[in-house]
C-alpha cells in the first residue's frame, strides 16, 4: 500500500512518482502505446522539475541514478520475453523500442555478459 504523499518528505515523493512513471511508461510500451523510451528529461518534466534536481534527487534517495533504474527495467522485460516467449529477437528489440536490434544486443551483453541468443540458448539448455 503507498504512503500517503503528506508523510513523505518531498525527495521520497519524488522518488515513489518516478517509479509509477516508468511503470506506467513500460507498460505503455510492451502495450504498444508508445514507441519512443522516455529519457530523464521527460520523467523530470511530467514531475515538473528540472532534470539536474531530479536526478541528483533519485540519486540522493536511493543511491543509483534514474537511468539504473530505467535500465534495469528494460533488461527485466527483455529477459521475461527471451524466456517466455518464442518472439524473434529483432522482435523484441523493436518492442522495446531499440532503433537496432543490434543496439539492443549491446545493451544486453553489457548488462548479462552474453548476448540475447546465447541467453535464450543457455535457458533451453537448463530445462
Amino acid at each position: 500500500m503507498p504512503i500517503p504523499k503528506k508523510l513523505l518528505s518531498r525527495k521520497e515523493e519524488i522518488t515513489q512518482d518516478f517509479f509509477t512513471l516508468l511503470e506506467k511508461h513500460i507498460d505503455d510500451v510492451l502495450k504498444g502505446r508508445t514507441n519512443t523510451m522516455y529519457h530523464i528529461k521527460d520523467f523530470a518534466a511530467l514531475l515538473f522539475i528540472h532534470p539536474a534536481h531530479f536526478s541528483n534527487t533519485i540519486k540522493l534517495t536511493t543511491g543509483y541514478s534514474p537511468c539504473h533504474f530505467a535500465e534495469q527495467r528494460v533488461l527485466e522485460e527483455a529477459k521475461r520475453m527471451l524466456s517466455e516467449t518464442d518472439k524473434a529477437i529483432n522482435e523484441i528489440s523493436y518492442q522495446l523500442t531499440f532503433n537496432e536490434p543490434t543496439n539492443f544486443t549491446k545493451f544486453f551483453k553489457s548488462f548479462e555478459g552474453v548476448t540475447p541468443r546465447q541467453f535464450r540458448k543457455q535457458l533451453l539448455e537448463n530445462t
